[in-house]
C-alpha cells in the first residue's frame, strides 16, 4: 500500500480501536481519543466545556454519538489548520 493507504488505515483502525463495536464514539470515547492520539495538534481537552462544545459541533445529526463520518470532519479539520501552519511556517 501506498503511504497515504497506510495513513488512512491507520485512521480507521484509531477510530474503531476507540468506538468499539458500535462503531460510534460518545463524549468520553472521543476525549480519550484526542488526547491520546491528537496531543500534538489539539490542546488536551480539561475542562468539560470544552469538550461538550466540541462535541456538539462535531456530532451533526444530533444522535449524541460521534460516528466515522462525523469524526473524518474532525481529522479533516485539524489537518486543514495543520497544512495551513505548515505552509506559513515554510515561508518565514
Amino acid at each position: 500500500m501506498s503511504e497515504i493507504e497506510n495513513s488512512m488505515v491507520c485512521i480507521i483502525q484509531i477510530f474503531h480501536k476507540y468506538s468499539g463495536q458500535e462503531c460510534k464514539l460518545k463524549k468520553a470515547e472521543l476525549k480519550e481519543l484526542i488526547n491520546n492520539e491528537l496531543c500534538h495538534f489539539i490542546q488536551k481537552i480539561g475542562d468539560q466545556e470544552t469538550l461538550d462544545q466540541l462535541f456538539l459541533d462535531l456530532d451533526q445529526n444530533g444522535d449524541l454519538e460521534i460516528d466515522f463520518q462525523e469524526f473524518i470532519a474532525l481529522i479533516a479539520m485539524v489537518t486543514s489548520a495543520c497544512h495551513e501552519l505548515f505552509i506559513s511556517t515554510q515561508h518565514e
